[in-house]
């Protein structure tokens, strides 16, 4: 039987990460093969879209939407202007970023991994707790993920793994290996970003850690 849901724009709660606020759409609307949500600037010239470049093993094609508003984008350093209806397309290693030239300027950011399939990561579970991470607020931000991510079924690696990262960071080592290896389980690849991860240093001599991650 075929399926379908409806959302408004606002329908999606506002989120904040420190950077202009965003909605969850993939998220709400339980979306599992692409990558799709939004931004919204408060004000004319808040920057919208982060600057970043999608050079990393993992990262993502990218399209972005004015959907309303105007926004500035910048690619490789080229100024691009994007009225409403406007889109861009940004490829792998090129530097983008974008900032609004109106008031209650909102964009639509859709993304995958070319040639791979897709699979939430579950980003945006963790985004609003990235703030305390970043100013070191190891154990509040670990403490304020597990009301989220404890309790249920969390089908998403991603806040398993930074949930774990805070923990180690926060001096709790069982509740970090426990975290990790739930990540794990979802999806293998996060074994290969904690080897890396300096944010396990403090429990890397750990036997139980040496054991999960190989």
């Amino acid at each position: 039987m075929a399926s379908f849901k409806v959302a408004h724009l606002e329908d999606i709660e506002e989120l904040n990460d420190g950077r202009c606020p965003y909605r969850a759409v993939r998220h709400h609307l339980g979306i599992s093969s692409f990558g799709v949500n939004s931004w919204t600037a408060k004000d004319a010239g808040d920057r919208i879209i982060n600057e970043h470049d999608e050079s990393e093993q993992d990262s993502d094609e990218e399209l972005y939407l004015v959907l309303s508003g105007r926004a500035r984008f910048e690619l490789d350093g080229e100024n691009v202007d994007a009225p409403t209806g406007t889109f861009v397309l940004a490829g792998l290693g090129v530097n983008r970023t974008a900032f609004a030239e109106e008031a209650g300027t909102t964009v639509i950011v859709m993304g995958g991994r070319p040639g791979k399939v897709y699979y939430p990561h579950g980003w945006e579970v963790w985004a609003p707790f990235t703030p305390l991470y970043e100013a070191g607020k190891y154990a509040e931000a670990a403490d304020r993920a597990r009301e989220l991510i404890d309790g249920k079924e969390l089908q998403y690696p991603q806040p398993l793994f930074n949930l774990a990262c805070c923990e180690s960071l926060a001096g709790r080592p069982a509740d970090a290996i426990e975290h990790l290896r739930r990540a794990i389980e979802l999806a293998g690849e996060w074994r290969e970003y904690a080897k890396a991860d300096s944010d396990f240093d403090a429990i890397r001599d750990d036997p139980a850690f040496r054991e999960l991650v190989g």
